[in-house]
């Protein structure tokens, strides 16, 4: 599927993974909304990217629609939203706390489930491309959906469902010729690693075999624009990890 001139949902589009890609759709020619609850980071990327900037909480139906419907022809959807947590299932401290486990399923999972129900329904009403193609969506788990360490069990979960969801939709979506596919990345030099000490961030970085770093969010989003482009990638789940598989600490 061809990305210029398409109409492009980046959600968790304000920063991280999800900004690197709403960078690369648009590098490509995409017009490209981003939806976020952040406000002010999504607000500066979109008037950078010469875009749309939606508040949106993955979440909640309406504010999911209302962000499609802002895309405008939508055929590209990428959904990056998502929250982490760590705790372990029980320790001394008890059982694991039920509302966190809940809030991280609730965001991760049928967070990233609401964007793509509601994306692939938009996509029905595209007319087809050459290849028979009317959209693309892309979703995020994690390597840890299959190498969740001590404390990730909330984490994992989600991630996990994320990956359990990505083969059923693609078989559900063919006849429409809409695609989806779900990458799976490991340590990323994200927001989320931003606030760890420089000496931390190079430990990290060091147990991945090769390239031995931190991946950079421009990969990803160079990886999304691939899916989008290579129509022979559907219903698969691509590790984007460096060799990377994770210890249980």
């Amino acid at each position: 599927m061809r990305i210029e001139g398409a109409g492009a949902l980046v959600a968790g589009g304000a920063s991280g993974l999800g900004a690197a890609t709403a960078r690369r759709l648009a590098a490509g020619g995409a017009r490209v909304t981003i939806a976020d609850v952040n406000e002010d980071k999504g607000d500066a990327l979109a008037g950078e990217l010469a875009g749309r900037f939606v508040r949106c909480d993955v979440t909640d139906a309406e504010q999911v629609q209302a962000a499609v419907e802002a895309a405008g022809g939508l055929r590209i959807s990428v959904c990056c939203a998502g929250i982490g947590w760590a705790e372990k299932t029980a320790g001394r401290r008890g059982p694991h706390s039920f509302d966190p486990f809940e809030t991280v399923i609730r965001v991760n999972l049928i967070g990233t489930f609401n964007v793509l129900r509601l994306a692939a329904a938009a996509m029905l009403a595209n007319e087809p491309d050459d290849d028979g193609e009317r959209g693309v969506c892309v979703n995020t788990a994690s390597i840890a959906a299959y190498d969740g360490q001590i404390g990730q069990i909330a984490y994992s979960a989600s991630k996990g469902g994320i990956v359990g969801m990505t083969l059923p939709a693609a078989r559900d979506l063919a006849a429409s010729g809409i695609r989806v596919v779900t990458i799976a990345p490991g340590l990323f030099d994200t927001p989320l690693l931003a606030g760890l000490p420089e000496d931390a961030r190079a430990a990290l970085g060091e147990q991945v075999p090769h390239p031995h770093r931190l991946g950079r969010p421009e990969e990803y989003g160079d990886l999304a624009a691939h899916i989008v482009e290579n129509p022979m990638l559907n219903g698969e789940v691509i590790r984007l990890d460096g060799a990377l598989r994770m210890p249980p600490r």
